[in-house]
């Protein structure tokens, strides 16, 4: 996220009708009920009815807007907008219709029906669509509004190849230190599923050699959710843009998978995928997209959810 802009946030003091929305939802106590009135532009009189009368409203005050995290859930709750937040200018806050939302059963029936697709038709996806996806995961909520999850797209076939090839290398390169028999009389007992993926990788490098990507699946395009190392909530924050990623391409008909080989490999060895995909920070979550080669019919029952209520 870009340094911000000096803050600009006034309440307007004959729009507000004090009817607290700004107070109980903001997370960082900014606006509160006031009582007299002090200056002009940051104190304002205000009621729950526009119709009752000046003398009869609460009064909304503002303090410490250092604190600001620059959400806009003041402005986008404000019934009347009486909120002016600089970072928030006209054109950048839209009203909706509530009826053109999802219903729930929907947005359940996206959810059950959602798999892995990695049979891709080899057709490119659509732009509008990639754009949507893309817009899907910018618009997931962040940690404090951090807002520092980017993206990067992968088209070039030859950077996609080079990207599951160092995924393969680098497996090999850790199984060939952990199968030092030192090494493995200590590290097997306690991490005995990691051996169990070393065969599945010679297999996958073995099969590359041959001219079979296993790992990206010779997807047309690649999304990779990075953020800086700086970043507290870096590993949330992607993987929430992810599952919104996941969730909008899903409903537009584009197989796609997580690429968490690719993943768990850049944890092991970053530097080449950071230099071959040409950014800087740590990459989080991937998705590797196609146009299906066919749709899944049917849908399968989870496990049991071991659940508690306390």
């Amino acid at each position: 996220m870009s340094n911000p802009s000096p803050l600009r946030l006034e309440i307007d003091a004959a729009a507000c009708i004090g009817c607290e929305r700004c107070v109980r939802i903001c997370t960082s106590r900014i606006f509160y009920v006031a009582e007299p009135a002090t200056a002009a532009g940051t104190i304002a009189e205000a009621s729950a009815s526009p119709a009752a009368p000046q003398s009869a409203r609460k009064r909304i005050g503002l303090q410490d807007p250092e604190l600001c995290i620059r959400c806009g859930h003041c402005v986008a709750v404000c019934p009347v907008n009486a909120i002016t937040h600089g970072d928030f200018p006209a054109g950048s806050v839209h009203a909706f219709n509530h009826a053109l939302r999802p219903a729930p059963e929907q947005v359940l029936e996206l959810i059950r029906t959602r798999r892995s697709n990695r049979a891709f038709s080899g057709a490119e996806v659509p732009e509008t669509a990639l754009a949507q996806i893309i817009e899907a995961a910018h618009r997931a909520p962040t940690a404090s509004n951090a807002q520092q999850v980017a993206i990067v797209q992968v088209h070039d076939p030859a950077v996609i190849r080079d990207l599951s090839r160092i995924t393969v290398e680098t497996f090999l390169g850790v199984a060939a230190k952990l199968e030092f028999p030192l090494v493995k009389a200590f590290v097997k007992p306690f991490m005995p599923g990691l051996y169990k993926l070393f065969p599945k990788m010679r297999m996958l490098a073995a099969e590359m050699e041959k001219g079979q990507d296993f790992i990206l699946r010779n997807a047309k395009d690649v999304l990779f959710f990075y953020t800086p190392t700086s970043c507290r909530f870096g590993c949330q924050d992607a993987n929430l843009a992810y599952q919104n990623a996941s969730l909008m391409a899903e409903s537009l008909d584009v197989a796609h998978f997580y690429t968490g080989f690719v993943c768990a490999a850049f944890k092991q060895n970053p530097k080449p995928f950071l230099k071959r995909l040409g950014i800087e920070g740590r990459i989080q979550a991937g998705m590797a997209l196609g146009m299906p080669d066919f749709r899944f019919e049917r849908y399968i029952d989870r496990q049991p959810l071991d659940f508690k209520r306390i």
